[in-house]
């Protein structure tokens, strides 16, 4: 009997019926065996995370939380780009302030700081617009001879930072230290204003630092504070008493784009001399800040300085009794500091090199005046312009007017070597204190306008005065003082009338610079055209000395009231010589009075250097004699015939008789176009004699009627006649013609005349108080001849009587 089974799919399912209750205990035992495994194997329990150098204000207000983490560790390297093993066992420190410090609620009224006021409560403080600015400022600070287990200890070096950013009254947010393998920790510091950083070298003692905040706060007064709190001396070798000097160097710059206006006026700005002389760079040894204050009338900064490149100077040799072989003639080990002097940010003085500068500006005016009695300063307030012009015996009385007495107050206690004049034989110590000095403590442009001025209202100092020293801004800076006609009237009307005066005009010229009115140095282009057009300018001398202690040779410029100046401003050598002689107080201790003008120095400053030229001929329109900078080169030379190089000449030499007398004339033999040069090489070679030395020749004459006499009667007969003066008033000097040339013939008919001076007169009939063409080509414009008109061959060659 077959027997069918048939089952539903439910019976054929298996299942198994479980107590949730059962089902809830056994998670909840898994659960705690999880976390009480946690809790045994995990990480030890955390340390206190604030450092010692925390403030309770702020402990008591900020929730802090320090996390334990594993990752990359780096070991000591000789270079920071050399990056150490992965290492899997190191502690990191890492702080967070959870109080907000920065809310914006959106309502447009700007950010919200939070801030920590005197009782630790925390307080909201409106955020300045410059905050926003995308700009800020650099701190970097190195130090060397540190204490290894200082910078070793993450807790010590944390407790440094954060003093630091309190110190500095900036806001810490959070911090992140690393300790290194096998020495060394590197931390960062995230700020409200941007960061703080560093890393260090316990075995070489060495940390560096670096510090960037974007807020208007300035970061210059923490160096200080940085270098006290980082700065732990070690101990010297084999000494557990004796500490190293700590080694601090340090960069400080502007970063970012801020706006204009204000980066321009800021004596912190990368531009300015302060910044680049001493905040900027990182290779000085010694950076140490004098003074440094805002005056009513400028900001005076005064800082010593000192490269690490430096080497002992003479003086430094003789105060540690250098010897050869003496290693410390290749380091700065006893080098002495320089002294910068800065207002508002530009250099104005080094103590190595003020006294090349100021003699530069003071004694080629003082020698350009016969007889300087009574001298005037603009400025000045370190007193060395005074101390150059005491020196001349000449001198009666000097008045410096000077805006800021601060500034001279300052200059007698930390730059009292400007105006030390204990050495000069009759003077004061002080050159302050000279019975023949006067200060007076006013604006010298309206001292001057009142007193000198077409309305003014008080007596004169002195009737005149002989010499002006302007020891002030240069033009290029900007000074309203160059721009006042007014002020000009005035100072012209306060000098006599063979006046002089003198000064400092900033940085050379170059080939590569722009017409004179564009760019940097269009302010000094508006002061000379001023000066140019002033009726009582009669020559502007321009001059360079690259000695200053300035990076690059700086210009001075000396202005004559009558062109007499110029016969001593070209004199020779000697005769400089000779009025320094007779002029320069002595000494006490027989040195010389002066260090670095001399006949030679004042010969060097005959000749304003091409550049200048350069740059004038860019003017618009191009002044008349920028067409004659050197001989026109597709122009022909046509020469005299050379007996001894036996070379065939363009001219001939003929006899006539006429009324008796034997003339001889120069004609001709080739075709001489128009504009072709004529016996350049004979012009080239004439002597030139000044009229000092023609006076000495005809005193000589009266002495005694001797053979020798007779001789130098004939010699100045020549020079009647074949001499002639230069076409530079003042200059007294006169060219006399030795060659070919004397033989050319003189009429006053224009139908004979063929041959005339290179240069044309002027089309304004006078040669320009300032042309540097002039200036550093006038013999050639006084000898040199070129044909007016095509000449043919067997013609005579005339010239015009007045040459």
């Amino acid at each position: 009997m077959t027997t069918t089974t048939t089952t539903t799919a439910k019976e054929d399912r298996k299942t198994h019926a479980v107590d949730i209750r059962i089902f809830f205990l056994i998670i909840t035992t898994a659960m705690g065996i999880s976390f009480l495994t946690g809790v045994l194997l995990g990480p030890s329990s955390p340390t206190d995370i604030f450092p010692g150098a925390i403030s309770s204000a702020i402990a008591n207000s900020a929730l802090q939380q320090e996390i334990k983490v594993k990752t990359a560790r780096r070991s000591r390297t000789k270079h920071a780009s050399e990056i150490g093993e992965r290492l899997p066992d190191l502690n990191e420190r890492h702080v967070n302030f959870q109080q907000p410090v920065l809310e914006d609620f959106g309502d447009g009224s700007g950010a919200i700081q939070y801030a920590v006021d005197s009782d630790g409560g925390i307080v909201p403080r409106k955020m300045s617009q410059e905050e926003h600015l995308p700009s800020g400022q650099h701190l970097m600070v190195d130090l060397m001879n540190v204490e290894a287990d200082f910078l070793n200890s993450e807790q010590r070096l944390a407790d440094a930072m954060v003093e630091s950013i309190k110190t500095a009254g900036l806001t810490l947010l959070s911090y992140h230290c690393h300790s290194l393998l096998p020495a060394g920790v590197s931390c960062v510091g995230v700020l409200l204003e941007s960061h703080i950083s560093f890393h260090t070298w316990p075995e070489e003692g060495v940390i560096t630092l670096d510090l960037f905040t974007c807020g208007p706060k300035p970061l210059l007064p923490v160096v200080p504070d940085l270098e006290r709190l980082f700065g732990i001396p070690r101990n010297k070798a084999n000494s557990t008493t004796e500490k190293e000097e700590i080694i601090s160097k340090w960069s400080h710059e502007l970063r970012g784009f801020r706006n204009k206006n204000d980066k321009s006026n800021s004596y912190l700005d990368n531009s300015s001399d302060l910044a680049t002389w001493v905040f900027s760079p990182l290779l000085f040894g010694t950076k140490k800040q004098v003074v440094s204050v805002n005056s009513p009338h400028q900001r005076i900064d005064i800082w010593d300085y000192l490269s690490k490149e430096s080497t002992p100077s003479y003086d430094d040799a003789i105060k540690f009794n250098l010897t050869e072989g003496d290693p410390r003639w290749l380091t700065s080990e006893i080098v002495t500091p320089d002294r910068l002097l800065f207002l508002d940010g530009n250099i104005q003085s080094a103590r190595d090199s003020e006294r090349e500068y100021h003699e530069t500006l003071v004694h080629p005016a003082m020698f350009a005046h016969p007889n300087p009695k009574h001298v005037a300063v603009i400025g000045g307030g370190e007193g060395a312009t005074v101390r150059e012009i005491l020196k001349h015996n000449t001198v009666e009385s000097v008045v410096m007017i000077e805006v800021d007495e601060m500034l001279v107050n300052i200059a007698r206690e930390h730059l009292a070597y400007m105006s030390n004049c204990s050495d000069i034989i009759g003077l004061a110590d002080s050159c302050f204190d000279d019975s023949r000095a006067t200060i007076i403590y006013e604006d010298a442009t309206q001292w001057f306008k009142d007193h000198y001025g077409k309305l003014a209202t008080k007596e004169k100092a002195v009737p005149s005065f002989d010499v002006i020293i302007l020891d002030a801004f240069d033009p290029k800076q900007g000074s309203e003082m160059y721009k006042d006609t007014e002020f000009l009237d005035a100072l012209y009307a306060s000098l006599s009338q063979e006046g002089v005066f003198s000064l400092h005009i900033g940085n050379h010229h170059t080939i590569h610079d722009p017409k004179p009115d564009m760019g940097v140095y269009a302010p000094r282009e508006q002061f000379f055209n001023l000066l140019e057009s002033h009726p009582s300018t009669a020559a502007m001398i321009v001059y360079e000395e690259a000695h200053c202690g300035f990076e690059e040779p700086h210009a001075f410029l000396t202005v004559c009231k009558d062109t007499t100046c110029k016969s001593r401003w070209y004199a020779q050598p000697v005769a400089v010589d000779d009025e320094i002689y007779d002029r320069i107080k002595r000494t006490k201790s027989n040195k010389p009075a002066l260090i670095h003008f001399d006949g030679a120095t004042q010969h060097s400053f005959q000749f304003t250097p091409r550049a200048w030229e350069t740059v004038y001929c860019r003017r618009e329109p191009e002044p008349f004699e920028c067409s004659y900078r050197g001989l026109d080169m597709s122009k022909k030379l046509f020469e005299m015939a050379d007996e001894e190089e036996e070379e065939e000449g363009s001219f001939e030499i003929k006899t006539q008789t006429i009324n008796g007398e034997e003339i001889k004339s120069v004609y001709a033999t080739v075709d001489i176009p128009k504009g072709s040069y004529i016996m350049p090489s004979d012009v080239a070679s004439s002597v030139v004699l000044s009229d000092d030395i023609m006076k000495g020749l005809k005193d000589n004459i009266a002495v005694k009627e001797t053979g020798e006499v007779t001789v130098i009667k004939n010699f100045l007969d020549f020079v009647d006649k074949h001499g002639h003066p230069s076409m530079s008033k003042g200059t007294k000097l006169n060219y006399v013609e030795v060659g070919g040339s004397t033989f050319i013939r003189k009429s006053q008919d224009p139908k004979e005349i063929n041959v005339g001076r290179w240069l044309p007169e002027h089309p304004s009939g006078k040669i320009p108080v300032w042309s540097p063409l002039y200036d550093r080509h006038m013999m050639a414009f006084d000898v040199f001849i070129v044909a007016t008109r095509d000449i043919k061959a067997g013609e005579e060659v005339v010239r015009p009587i007045k040459y």
